[in-house]
């Protein structure tokens, strides 16, 4: 089934809705100068379409006691190895987010923990599950994530 691309209303849509998943109808209709109905059928639309994939709440990291992050680089100890790391790593819950990237390492992990012994622990896991080398890089600050990708 082709698909168009989303017009300025629908763009608006995802950003309100990328800023707030709560937000009602009323409320969106309000913003966009368009009926109830008329923002009920979009947002329908955009679900059905895959732009919209879910609702979520956000977590605050240092509230539940998580509040170190870190980048974590894999390398198969053996580049003949089966590329399966990330069914290896799948059962770690520190484990927020598993890219495949290019350059040197295979694949770059973000993870959470509550402590630098629980990064070490966390980092020996790593290795001995999916047999990797592990190059970490501990986030110091962070000034935004989790932005929507929506076009400007």
């Amino acid at each position: 089934m082709p698909t168009s691309a989303p017009d300025d209303l629908d763009l608006c849509l995802l950003r309100l809705v990328a800023d707030d998943g709560r937000a009602t109808l009323a409320h969106l209709a309000a913003a966009t100068g368009l009926s109830v109905s008329a923002v009920q059928a979009r947002v329908k639309r955009l679900e059905a379409r895959g732009a919209i994939v879910g609702y979520r709440a956000v977590i605050d990291p240092d509230a539940v006691g998580m509040p170190l992050s870190a980048f974590v680089e894999i390398t198969p100890l053996d580049p003949a190895q089966p590329d399966n790391a990330p069914e290896l790593l799948v059962h770690l819950p520190q484990i927020e987010a598993c890219h495949s990237i290019a350059g040197q390492a295979a694949y770059m992990l973000f993870v959470r923990v509550a402590s630098p012994r629980d990064l070490e622990t966390l980092i020996r896991d790593i290795r001995q599950a999916a047999s990797v080398n592990t190059r970490t890089t501990v986030v110091l600050q962070t000034f935004f994530e989790g932005r929507a990708a929506i076009p400007a």
